[in-house]
């Protein structure tokens, strides 16, 4: 386990776990931005030069060991947690299963042992079941909402199920305020850009298990900070968010392209345009929290 050295603590500390990944470094310079300090802490060491400023202490450690998470987490006032296998076939089931609910557990655990109330951590919107299943099904309705069922076909969507489930029995034990994020494709702009190029105009089922939903790399990092910025002043004890983008990864009509893929969905209010398949007000009520980029956008 590598500690960080002494240095001034002029400001808010937040731990962030998995912040060598895509996600958790848009999410230390969002916090960096606006006024907090890091303890950036994940399983592999940072490349050199990844976080440069002074005010980011890293922490290299195990996060199934609540000791060493407890210890990276001291001095902390919230939490976001984002480590883990991000997909179910890279890894044995056994594997990513035991990965992923056992770091959530332990996170949330350190954090009750030392009285940190805050937390917010990534969920998915792999957990309604569509996204990575073998045998395709569809969304019930659409907008989809927190309240749509689960069907979870792969153990990743499973983990965040139980991930979220976790999260509500800390809730009522320790009475914390735990955002479980329902990020759907986390991407760059060119990375967006890419998959349109692929696959903007193809209306196939494939495509249509998420309803063509993605979420910007920045919008994602800034719902991560405003869930811990509300906690500390609106605590909502657990409520799961919707994080997806205002409109859709297709150049077709969504109402449209539902339509065709997915006749069985119930198209409960109007989708206009290339408006996206999911309902984020949730985010927008409680958080604050609405898209503000698209590859569609002028840059």
């Amino acid at each position: 386990m590598v500690l960080w050295s002494n240095r001034k603590r002029d400001f808010d500390r937040v731990l962030v776990t998995g912040a060598s990944g895509l996600l958790g470094k848009a999410v230390v310079h969002e916090l960096l931005e606006h006024g907090f300090a890091v303890h950036a802490i994940d399983q592999r060491h940072p490349d050199p030069g990844m976080f440069p400023d002074e005010r980011v202490w890293f922490v290299q450690a195990d996060l199934h060991d609540i000791g060493q998470i407890a210890n990276a987490m001291k001095g902390c006032v919230a939490v976001i947690h984002l480590g883990a296998i991000p997909s179910p076939y890279s890894h044995p089931d056994d594997v990513v299963f035991r990965n992923n609910t056992l770091a959530t557990f332990s996170v949330f655990q350190a954090a009750s042992l030392l009285g940190l109330r805050r937390i917010a951590f990534a969920s998915s919107g792999s957990l309604y079941g569509t996204a990575w299943t073998p045998d395709r099904f569809s969304f019930k309705w659409a907008p989809v909402g927190e309240d749509h069922p689960f069907e979870p076909h792969d153990v990743y969507a499973l983990t965040k199920e139980i991930d979220e489930a976790t999260a509500r029995m800390f809730v009522r034990r320790e009475h914390m305020t735990i955002a479980g994020l329902r990020f759907h494709w986390i991407a760059t702009r060119e990375q967006q850009l890419a998959r349109v190029e692929a696959h903007g105009d193809e209306v196939t089922p494939r495509e249509a298990r998420q309803l063509w939903g993605y979420v910007d790399l920045r919008d994602a990092a800034r719902a991560c900070r405003l869930a811990i910025e509300v906690a500390e002043v609106r605590p909502f004890g657990f409520r799961p968010f919707n994080i997806v983008a205002a409109d859709t990864l297709i150049t077709r009509p969504t109402e449209e392209a539902i339509r065709k893929t997915a006749p069985d969905t119930e198209i409960r209010s109007p989708l206009p345009g290339f408006a996206g398949g999911f309902d984020t007000s949730a985010a927008k009520e409680v958080l604050g929290w609405e898209p503000q980029h698209s590859w569609r956008d002028e840059e």
